[in-house]
């Protein structure tokens, strides 16, 4: 495994002024409740190169959050790269509903190849969890079925439930625990029981601050590549290289506008194995362009995305949540101002985790 180096080049930082006079804060419903919220919320940001994505979770500090900004300023400012395809496979994604509701939100994708499936949620039990991943393949006898546990188990318990799960036929298990150690004893102990479930790190990668030691660690057989969270399109095809494993692209619960950015980074990979969490736009009740990027016959055409101003003040978010996103602009802004001033004055090559 190659020494962790730079991975991206870093983008010139417009002022917090220019940011600041484009910005738009919106909230948009969602069809179902996905990661405990049923209004996500979001800022958007209009640059020279197009539209830009702000939209770290408001648990989130301001760190980490300015990897997310990164992304939103190379999308609006910087733009993409050059793309080797123009079509990219999408899953399905079925968050964590009762089992008779699976095919009710499986019919919003229309034909799909694969599907994720939420399992491990916070008070649910895996009985829960089974009949829900074999509701989807009731409805799919063919699909490809992964699950993502967002990393709600502890090693006995993953090792129990993928044990269970895999008779239904997995393609993957998406973050089974939360840490690395954690997740190479579950790839350990399955491999042991000759329990034939890929490892898929998620949060071990965009959450650490060395994105590449869950590789170099033998902790899972592939990785799940987001764009904001990584700091934008070109860092996360410098982590992808570096990593040395196959990877999905997916989304953080982004409105067309950063599902594009995901779409160019899965667009620009030298390799593409596994179709694309792209597809998260049919989660919300809508969206904030009239062309929303979303699949046909299984996949999502690269295309450019604009914000429409008329759906920007229908689902413009009250004064007070908007006043809050600004000031975390504000705040955010800085932190990543002064990351990249202390990163010019490094030695190339030195990793700094932003």
């Amino acid at each position: 495994m190659p020494e962790s180096t730079a991975t991206g080049p870093t983008m010139p930082l417009p002022s917090l002024e220019e940011l600041l006079a484009t910005a738009r804060v919106v909230s948009l419903p969602m069809r179902v409740k996905f990661r405990g919220i049923m209004e996500r919320e979001t800022l958007l940001l209009e640059g020279p190169a197009g539209w830009g994505e702000f939209c770290p979770f408001p648990e989130y500090g301001d760190a980490e959050a300015s990897r997310w900004l990164a992304a939103a300023v190379e999308a609006a400012w910087t733009g993409f790269p050059e793309p080797l395809r123009c079509s990219i496979p999408v899953n399905a994604t079925v968050p964590a509903v009762d089992a008779a509701r699976v095919p009710e939100v499986l019919a919003r994708f229309g034909r799909v190849d694969a599907v994720k499936v939420k399992v491990a949620e916070h008070g649910q039990e895996l009985a829960e969890d089974i009949a829900r991943v074999e509701a989807v393949r009731e409805v799919l006898p063919d699909a490809a079925v992964r699950v993502d546990a967002n990393g709600g188990w502890d090693v006995p318990q993953a090792v129990e439930a993928l044990g269970r799960l895999a008779a239904v036929g997995l393609e993957y298990a998406e973050q089974p625990v939360p840490d690395i150690d954690g997740l190479a004893e579950v790839r350990r102990r399955l491999a042991a029981n000759s329990t034939a479930v890929l490892i898929a790190a998620d949060e071990s990668v965009r959450k650490e601050g060395d994105p590449l030691k869950v590789a170099r660690a033998g902790a899972a057989d592939l990785i799940v590549v987001k764009v904001a969270p990584l700091g934008g399109v070109r860092r996360a095809l410098g982590i992808v290289a570096q990593a040395g494993l196959p990877a999905v692209v997916s989304s953080a619960l982004d409105t067309s506008v950063g599902i594009r950015a995901g779409l160019a980074l899965a667009a620009s990979l030298p390799e593409l194995p596994y179709a694309c969490g792209l597809a998260t736009v049919r989660l919300f009740e809508s969206d904030i362009t009239l062309d929303p990027l979303v699949p046909d016959d299984g996949a999502i055409t690269v295309r450019e995305t604009k914000a429409d101003a008329g759906l920007l003040e229908r689902y413009a978010a009250p004064a007070p949540r908007r006043d809050w996103w600004l000031e975390r602009l504000r705040r955010v802004h800085g932190v990543l101002a002064a990351a990249q001033a202390g990163a010019a004055s490094r030695p190339r090559g030195e990793f700094t985790g932003t």
